[in-house]
């Protein structure tokens, strides 16, 4: 799955307008691309001369960022056509690359072109449509989103009140727990129920179509969309039930179907998953996408026994048919179908001439599915419900505090020993728990993982399949995983969990704050290997009806960059460099001492000069003096993290207390109030704390050492805000709103589906520009030792497909459009009206998929 280095990639060409043969002169002449290349390339480095062999990476001493402003330049000229960083690694001189680019010369006898030919090949992208929608119709929006939460909370608020008064009215233990069992049931019912309603009265059957944002059609298109994905049966992603849920919603599923992707399809009457077809975690397959200020509907086929791999994305209007398969860390482009039986990969993904490892069939009776569900449901509605009401009229009874809130005449909030004692027990509740979490995440999974052998075959939904599930679920605590990670303290976290990270080189810095598995017991990583954000590590494989868990390794001294789902079949070893959204090999030799990047993968420089300025400060007596300056930094950085979240539990119960001590003369109209006003605090709150942290150290473009005192700064400004508050606000006005109260330069009506910022300050995006859900906008990187950030921008009218990935220093033209599950390396300029696509992105050619138009009958 790796591309052989000697295989040559046929760069994009934009051919002259009809009677320009100047080009054809030059594309013929060697020694004129090659002299061209040589004085572009000399002039972006600031040498005098480019010996054409001299390699870019080893003898130049350029890196990535300077051989994009390299591609940049050339694309600015117009006699010659477009060269990619794909082109650039794999022609990795002056007179390779020359010589990649030349068009031989026709022969004089032959037939001369049809005149359609003279069109360039590149197909121009339409200028940027004018606002979809006007001001009037955005504000209208948002007024009728804010309606609906306050309709919702209200619903939400009388429920509970009128459950726990019910509740409370119970004689004795075994009474009241049988109320809150047939109340919790009740309300479970209520809520799994109220999407599919809803959808089916707002919409009906959904069918291909575009939506414009903001619009009338697009609020019923939202309001469906958030029920649809806050439904409590989204929480039994893998199961049946799961399944089911999409069934009711209209999704034709057959048999035996898995899905383990917990981000639901919107769409569902445009879904359809073959029997015996399995969906692997972290895909999308929404059926819709958004697309320059219109949400387009369409469908997304699955046929019999397919296979879609983790961290992939389905765009619509494609298809997998019977017994295909699509490998982890893959896209389909829209129009893509992969043929029956085949086996393609990469974004956009390509056929692969290896069979993806699979897992033996384990046949089961009718009723193990079935009977897995009823036990699941009864779980809840036995054991998990009646905990969470009977916990909270516990508390109550144990504080005497909160119950003086619901009785009637003066209250508790007006003496100064409520707030101490409720002051007192916050510090007890929270830090008490954080202990607490500890031991169980550190000895649970550790117990349940010896029930599991590796290799060997398990059935779905039997006692193995609900311990792995247990696992999983208990060992991914994201609390925790962010407050240790970028620290020397993650090593032990990790390996206190089961991570085997045995003689490993601390560094401050191996692990960042998003790191998650399957079977932790099961995953090792070698010395002096470093993590950014976003590692999958992938421990198990599925069929239809079984599993298996395997031990998935990374060798010693490796770098992983960011969102890099690793199965344990990779094929790294020791000292590799895997880039952000790498599709890591399964198959071929074993990959050590270079460099991995794209999807399907290619090799590159394991370093470049530019990266390897801080090795001297990897020595031992360096890093002895440096590391633990670092940590008590560190340290400091966890205490704040822990604050910020401490403050924001107390005030938010002091603001509940608030709300139920005016619950008496207002009744539910005060909870439903509380609950928009903790969303509104909460928002509030987190803005004013980045505020305060970007104040003292503002965000700059860096380039320095992991050991450099910025650097740490950079890390707290990481850690101590959270960005969790933001999903709430995806697909409506008052997502910008925060943006540009949080420092982002945004321009008007930004439609922002679930789009994530690294670093506030450091991106600027256009009026009307378009993100979809998963994209990622980073303003900096990490390689090895090295952390570099700088500012990117995303002009107006811009469209950033699904799960697209855009890295720090780039600049995107207006109107320019970047396809679902790209990655745009750092410092590329994408022109205006320019659509690009794949991993690396790179100019689309006019036969590929990744591009607006589709349906007519905009709403």
């Amino acid at each position: 799955m790796v591309a052989e280095p000697g295989e040559t990639l046929a760069p994009q060409r934009t051919r002259p307008a009809p009677g320009e043969d100047r080009r054809a002169a030059r594309v013929c002449d060697p020694d004129g691309v090659e002299r061209i290349l040589a004085a572009v390339l000399a002039d972006v480095c600031h040498i005098d001369d480019v010996p054409a062999d001299s390699d870019f990476f080893a003898d130049l001493g350029a890196d990535s960022l300077v051989m994009a402003q390299f591609c940049a330049r050339l694309r600015k000229r117009g006699d010659m056509p477009p060269v990619s960083m794909k082109d650039i690694y794999r022609h990795p001189s002056v007179g390779a690359l020359a010589a990649s680019l030349v068009v031989p010369a026709p022969e004089a006898s032959a037939a001369p072109a049809a005149p359609a030919s003279a069109a360039p090949l590149v197909e121009p992208v339409p200028p940027v449509a004018g606002p979809t929608g006007g001001r009037s119709h955005y504000v209208l929006c948002a007024v009728l989103q804010l309606l609906a939460f306050l309709g919702y909370s209200l619903v939400v608020a009388s429920a509970a009140t009128w459950g726990y008064g019910w509740i409370s009215a119970g004689t004795g233990p075994l009474a009241a727990y049988l109320r809150s069992v047939l109340f919790g049931g009740a309300a479970f019912l209520v809520l799994c129920g109220l999407p599919v309603v809803a959808k089916w009265t707002l919409i009906g059957r959904w069918k291909p179509e575009r939506i414009r944002v903001w619009s009338l059609g697009y609020v019923r298109f939202w309001l469906v969309k958030s029920l649809v994905r806050a439904d409590p049966l989204v929480l039994f992603a893998g199961s049946p039930l799961y399944t089911g849920y999409l069934r009711l919603l209209g999704a034709r599923i057959g048999k035996g179907v898995t899905v383990f992707s917990r981000t639901v399809p919107v769409c569902t009457d445009l879904l359809t998953i073959g029997a015996g077809s399995v969906v692997r975690k972290d895909a999308f397959l929404s059926c819709y996408r958004a697309h320059d200020g219109l949400i387009e509907t369409g469908p997304v086929t699955l046929g019999r026994n397919a296979t879609v791999g983790a961290a992939t994305v389905l765009d619509i209007d494609t298809s997998l048919g019977d017994g295909a398969q699509l490998g982890h860390a893959s896209s389909l482009h829209r129009g893509q179908s992969v043929p029956d039986g085949e086996h393609w990969h990469g974004s956009p993904a390509q056929r692969a001439d290896l069979a993806f490892p699979g897992v033996d069939a384990v046949p089961f009776g009718p009723f193990r599915r079935p009977l897995h569900s009823v036990l699941q449901l009864l779980t809840v509605l036995l054991l998990y419900l009646p905990l969470a009401f009977g916990g909270i009229g516990m508390l109550i009874s144990l504080a005497p505090q909160l119950a003086a809130l619901a009785r009637p005449g003066p209250t508790a909030l007006t003496t100064w020993v409520f707030y101490v004692e409720a002051l007192a027990a916050s510090v007890l509740l929270f830090f008490g728990a954080i202990p607490l979490g500890l031991l169980v995440v550190t000895t649970v999974p550790r117990f349940l993982g010896r029930m599991l052998t590796p290799g060997r075959t398990y059935p779905l939904f039997g006692l193995h399949h609900g311990v792995h599930r247990t696992i999983e679920l208990l060992s991914n605590r994201k609390f925790l995983n962010r407050l240790f990670g970028d620290s020397s303290c993650v090593v032990h976290y990790l390996r206190h969990i089961g991570y085997d990270l045995s003689r490993i080189q601390q560094t401050g810095s191996n692990f960042g704050t998003e790191v998650k598995h399957e079977v932790p017991s099961l995953c090792a990583v070698g010395s002096g290997t470093m993590v950014a954000d976003g590692l999958s590590l992938i421990n198990t494989d599925y069929s239809s009806t079984s599993f298996r868990v395997s031990r998935t390794s990374i060798g010693p001294r490796n770098f992983l960059g960011n969102r890099i789902a690793y199965p344990p079949q990779g094929r790294t070893g020791d000292n590799c460099l895997l880039a952000t959204k790498v599709m890591v090999p399964v198959d071929g030799p074993l990959r050590e001492g270079v460099g991995l990047l794209g999807s399907p993968s290619f090799e590159i420089p394991r370093t470049v000069l530019r990266d390897s300025s801080f090795d001297c400060l990897k020595e031992a007596e360096e890093l002895r003096r440096l590391l633990p300056a670092k940590n008590r930094h560190n340290v400091v950085t966890m205490g704040w993290y822990l604050l910020v979240r401490w403050v924001h539990f107390f005030l938010i119960t002091l603001l509940v207390a608030v709300a139920a001590e005016l619950h008496g003369p207002f009744g539910a109209v005060a909870l439903a109030l509380a609950n928009v006003l903790v969303v509104v605090f909460t928002a509030g709150y987190f803005v004013l704390v980045e505020r305060a942290f970007t104040a003292r150290t503002p965000l700059a473009p860096l380039f320095c050492s992991i050991y450099d005192v910025r650097f740490w700064r950079h890390e707290r400004y990481w850690k101590a805000p959270s960005e969790t508050y933001l999903r709430i606000f995806n697909g409506t006005p008052y997502k910008n709103v925060i943006w540009r109260l949080l420092g982002v330069r945004i321009g008007r009506q930004v439609f922002d589906d679930g789009c994530f910022l690294t670093e506030r300050a450091m991106a600027a995006i256009g009026d009307h520009s378009t993100l979809n859900n998963g994209t990622v906008v980073q303003c900096h990187s990490q390689e090895d030792g090295t952390f570099k950030s700088d500012r990117s921008s995303i002009g107006s009218g811009c469209t950033l497909g699904v799960g697209a990935f855009v890295h720090y220093g780039v600049t995107v033209g207006d109107g320019a459009q970047l396809a679902p599950d790209s990655f745009l390396m750092k410092g590329e300029v994408v022109p205006d009206h320019a659509r690009w696509g794949g991993n690396p992105a790179r100019p689309m050619e006019p036969g590929d998929t990744a591009r607006g138009g589709g349906h007519d009958g905009t709403i």
